[in-house]
């Protein structure tokens, strides 16, 4: 579209840095266009305060806040934890949480009778990608404007000296202008001293970790703790029964209070590039682990080891923004066929930065003591192993001699 003709535009707001001088910098850029800001509320409640004021303040027409934190980890977190997702160790917190905002995004703009959506990821990252998949998923029409992508600022130093020319109060400084993304499910800190892979995260620091301790911070006592799961959905922890967004605040707190679910990476970006990141994900990280322990009594050799290739493919079309794909449909399909019995508890012992297995329990347990035990048992017949083994091995056996048979060795 030509800008003269875009009068209307909802933004992705944050109201962190780069959201925070967007507003203006649209109204300067786009013929005095009104803007109506969308904040996809995911669990990061605190950086909610004072949010409509700020942007009424920097131009804004209106601030729409959004719930989103039980469809979040209901429909997009659970689904993950119940593939065993993960993208180079990488939880997926920001993955998650992008399409889930950004569908919001695309209905409130299509309501609102507006011209484009804009977002403000950098030309470099991951989620402009995350944000205008799903915008064609639902908007398919939809212009998007992409600041990063035209302003002349290059740095995150530069946006600040805007935000100060401008009179836009921020609530970061040069010193602690670390990237982050926060929602219920992760916390994730980019930049600074970050960016040189030498340099180790100050852990210790007062202020750098927001949702637990480092594990030497941690309490020298263990905390234990029980998760029920339901076709391998979490449903509650140490016996009482709680909503998807309570399971994971309430084992935030816990994993968090034990020095659980820090991860210092280098991952390899989608757009090419690799990049350095530390993250937090306390309950998270009890959860993938709870949920892995469980399905070693529950799924059966061959589907879960196929299940661990499915899980990695899934990982990465999340990564890559490709929630709303036919392929990720079909994924979570399978997925949802192999937890039928993915049911029981499990208990885990949590010990600065560790989780320790203590206790798993199914009714659909595949695990038969009285065929495992090494004691004298009456329904396993040791000698059908030599029958077994001859047939196992015949091929091996075959190719082998007739190497010999041709000198081939």
């Amino acid at each position: 579209m030509n800008k003269k003709d875009i009068k209307k535009v909802v933004l992705a707001y944050s109201g962190g840095l780069d959201t925070s001088i967007i507003i203006p910098w649209l109204k300067e850029n786009y013929n005095n266009c009104e803007v109506i800001a969308v904040s996809g509320n995911v669990g990061q409640a605190d950086e909610l305060e004072g949010l409509e004021e700020k942007a009424i303040k920097t131009g804004a027409s209106k601030l729409y806040i959004e719930d989103l934190t039980d469809e979040f980890v209901e429909d997009y977190v659970f689904p993950a934890v119940k593939a065993g997702a993960i993208y180079e160790n990488y939880l997926l917190g920001t993955s998650l949480a992008r399409p889930v905002i950004a569908k919001r995004l695309a209905e409130i703009a299509i309501k609102e009778g507006a011209d484009a959506i804009c977002h403000g990821c950098t030309g470099k990252g991951n989620d402009q990608v995350r944000f205008e998949l799903t915008i064609k998923a639902f908007a398919p029409d939809m212009h998007i404007i992409a600041p990063w992508r035209e302003w002349d600022i290059k740095s995150r130093e530069e946006e600040i000296d805007y935000a100060e020319a401008h009179n836009i109060p921020l609530k970061i400084n040069r010193e602690t202008n670390y990237s982050k993304d926060k929602n219920l499910w992760h916390l994730s800190h980019e930049g600074l001293d970050l960016e040189d892979p030498t340099n180790e995260p100050t852990y210790n620091k007062p202020g750098f970790l927001e949702m637990g301790v480092s594990p030497e911070m941690a309490p020298d006592k263990p905390t234990y703790v029980t998760i029920h799961f339901e076709k391998g959905i979490p449903t509650a922890v140490d016996g009482v029964e709680m909503k998807g967004a309570d399971i994971v605040a309430k084992l935030n707190e816990l994993g968090g209070a034990n020095g659980i679910g820090l991860l210092d990476i280098v991952e390899n970006r989608l757009v090419g590039m690799k990049c350095r990141g530390v993250y937090e994900t306390p309950g998270g990280t009890i959860l993938y682990k709870a949920h892995e322990v469980l399905e070693t009594i529950c799924l059966d050799r061959q589907t879960a080891h196929y299940k661990a290739l499915v899980a990695q493919k899934f990982a990465e079309i999340i990564y890559d923004g490709q929630w709303f794909s036919p392929l990720c449909k079909a994924i979570q399909a399978f997925v949802d066929s192999t937890q039928e019995t993915v049911t029981g508890d499990v208990t885990l012992k949590l010990y600065k930065g560790n989780m320790i297995n203590a206790s798993v329990s199914s009714p659909y347990s595949l695990y038969d003591p009285e065929i495992a035990t090494f004691d004298e048992d009456n329904v396993y017949n040791q000698a059908d192993s030599q029958g077994f083994i001859s047939l196992f091995g015949l091929p091996i056996k075959v190719n082998a001699k007739m190497r010999k048979k041709n000198n081939l060795d």
